[in-house]
């Protein structure tokens, strides 16, 4: 793999796969997965989703949580890695809590929305056979997935977020359309951090490659000719 951070995101509705997806991604290129800051911040709130919602207060206080905290891990990682989740919380934050302008006029939310920008996303859309019990997230009914999930790519589109839509349900589908795109992705940031490694006359394989003003000069000669000049 390349030393260049790689950063694959998995986004959409829950009860979608994008767990499953990301643990494979994880084990496939040895890429750490960021653990899900929702479930931490509702066990710190000590309530259950149930209780949090009769709570607008509590639901404010959480959203902004989970989204400040996202992108706190997301900038601790010196490195690349791979999460089943991005600003996919403000999506929630729309349809249960009051929080949401403020937390988008915010400086942190463009500056977050670029830096997702620079990743490998993936928008993993819904299925109903997909749908199951999760003590976390928000509810089992499909037509509030469906809502998610439109929420979510009227956050990719507005902020112009290049993404590849997962459609399928066969796992086998999905994982041949990510592993070619990460595989296409990590050949890019190869390709591009050994044009920078030649740039700079860095030492590659053991070798010294010379940048481009050396080549010249010594293309030139000692006095400027050319090595052919007579």
């Amino acid at each position: 793999m390349s030393s260049r951070p790689l950063r694959v995101y998995l986004v959409g509705a829950h009860s979608t796969g994008k767990t499953t997806l990301s643990r494979w991604i994880r084990d496939a290129y040895g890429l750490p997965m960021l653990s899900e800051v929702a479930r931490t911040v509702l066990a710190e709130l000590e309530m259950d989703l149930d209780t949090l919602r009769a709570n607008l207060d509590a639901v404010d206080r959480y959203q902004s949580e989970v989204f400040h905290r996202q992108v706190s891990l997301e900038r601790s990682v010196s490195g690349g890695f791979v999460s089943d989740r991005a600003f996919c919380n403000l999506a929630y934050a729309a349809q249960h809590s009051t929080i949401l302008a403020r937390l988008v006029r915010g400086p942190e939310f463009e500056s977050y929305m670029r830096w997702v920008s620079g990743g490998l996303v993936f928008f993993v859309r819904p299925h109903r056979e997909l749908v199951c019990a999760d003590g976390v997230r928000a509810g089992l009914d499909y037509e509030e997935i469906m809502a998610i999930d439109g929420m979510v790519k009227l956050l990719l589109e507005m902020h112009a977020i290049p993404y590849v839509p997962i459609a399928s349900l066969s796992m086998q589908e999905r994982v041949r359309t990510i592993r070619a795109l990460v595989d296409s992705r990590l050949r890019e940031l190869q390709a591009i951090e050994r044009a920078e490694a030649i740039a700079r006359g860095r030492r590659i394989g053991g070798l010294d490659i010379p940048s481009a003003e050396e080549v010249e000069r010594r293309a030139a000669g000692p006095n400027g000719l050319g090595s052919g000049a007579l």
